[in-house]
């Protein structure tokens, strides 16, 4: 992962990222921080190499664009409130809940101002909204509609498609594992209060 700078209030892209930068390389930069920057852009590396097969990418593409702005886990949160008619307060709170979720992650991810990855060998697969990664808000409205929802529905059947959705986004190489782990983490708190 590469370091942001910001200058006079703008915030600047990153530059690309060597993708010769071993781990092992990590001491002499800098401590924990470095090392963790380079297991972060490896891990990016070995799931993003992944995406060779072109109808398996378009599936995934498909399959993420699913989760852009929370709309898979809105549109099942509001098709749940009118189902369910005996539960639609529980369903409408839980779908509220998702929504601020997807909010919350947004701020933050607009106050950090981390930038997209950019690896030269390894572009990003998907146009995004925004070229801002931290946290990734499909992540974060994904676990937050597991979590939320997951005393209306399987819980299991809801990680079953929360986890892929994260996993999509780092395929498709538009996040950080980090951006995913930290907009899982935030869903899954924010999710809580749905409940």
């Amino acid at each position: 992962m590469s370091d942001v700078s910001v200058e006079g209030g703008a915030v600047r892209p990153a530059e690309p990222l060597d993708p010769q930068q071993p781990i092992q390389q990590a001491g002499r930069v800098g401590g924990v921080r470095a090392w963790l920057n380079a297991l972060d852009l490896a891990t990016y590396r070995a799931i993003r190499s992944l995406a060779t097969d072109e109808a398996r990418v378009g599936r995934v593409k498909r399959f993420s664009a699913l989760g852009e702005h929370g709309m898979l886990w809105l549109g099942l949160g509001l098709a749940g409130a009118l189902a369910d008619r005996r539960r639609a307060p529980a369903w409408r709170h839980a779908t509220f809940t998702v929504g601020m979720s997807y909010l919350t992650s947004t701020g933050v991810k607009m106050a950090i101002g981390r930038r997209r990855p950019v690896v030269q060998d390894l572009p990003q697969l998907m146009a995004t909204p925004t070229g801002l990664s931290f946290p990734s808000s499909h992540s974060t409205s994904s676990f937050a509609a597991a979590r939320a929802y997951g005393r209306l529905l399987p819980p299991a059947l809801l990680y079953a498609t929360a986890v892929p959705m994260a996993v999509s986004r780092l395929y498709l190489g538009v996040h950080y594992p980090s951006d995913v782990l930290a907009g899982a983490a935030l869903g899954t708190v924010l999710g809580s209060l749905g409940r």
